[in-house]
């Protein structure tokens, strides 16, 4: 474990909670787009997007392991990546009246994408919050490597 492993770890969270909010911000952007993606030669909706995320390095069982010093190789924390963006297939598309609507089928239904502005919201906060947080544990660390600099003088 390096001087500067926290640091490393609470970075590639900070990276992690940063993709969260970009695909957050694309799924407000298009909360009006009925024209997402072509599938079979008609236009569908745009689909509301999510993050996955994992740990960077290993199970958590042998980070623990490494930790307790059970392990030879390896250390505990190696930090947080994005494993997959994926579409949210399981909510379905909303459907309005409006037959005025050029993406409008037979009945004057257009179907409409399947993102909640409500929901995303709360996601971004969450992602905002959990970003100030390892924000404050950068600024921790920092502080406690200036303090052990101190101690030599």
């Amino acid at each position: 474990m390096t001087i500067f492993h926290s640091l490393n770890t609470s970075a590639s969270a900070l990276t992690a909670q940063r993709m969260r909010m970009d695909v957050i911000s694309s799924n407000m952007a298009n909360i009006d787009t009925t024209r997402g993606k072509m599938v079979d030669g008609e236009w569908q909706p745009y689909r509301r997007k999510s993050v996955t995320f994992q740990p960077r390095e290993g199970q958590f069982s042998s980070m623990l392991n490494a930790s307790m010093g059970k392990q030879i190789k390896g250390s505990a924390g190696y930090g947080v990546t994005v494993s997959r963006i994926k579409e949210d297939t399981e909510t379905p598309f909303k459907l309005v009246f409006d037959p005025s609507h050029p993406d409008a089928n037979d009945e004057g239904y257009v179907s409409m994408p399947n993102v909640d502005p409500l929901r995303e919201m709360i996601d971004l906060m969450s992602a905002t919050r959990s970003y100030e947080a390892n924000v404050t544990v950068i600024n921790a660390n920092k502080s406690m490597l200036m303090k052990a600099l101190e101690i030599g003088k």
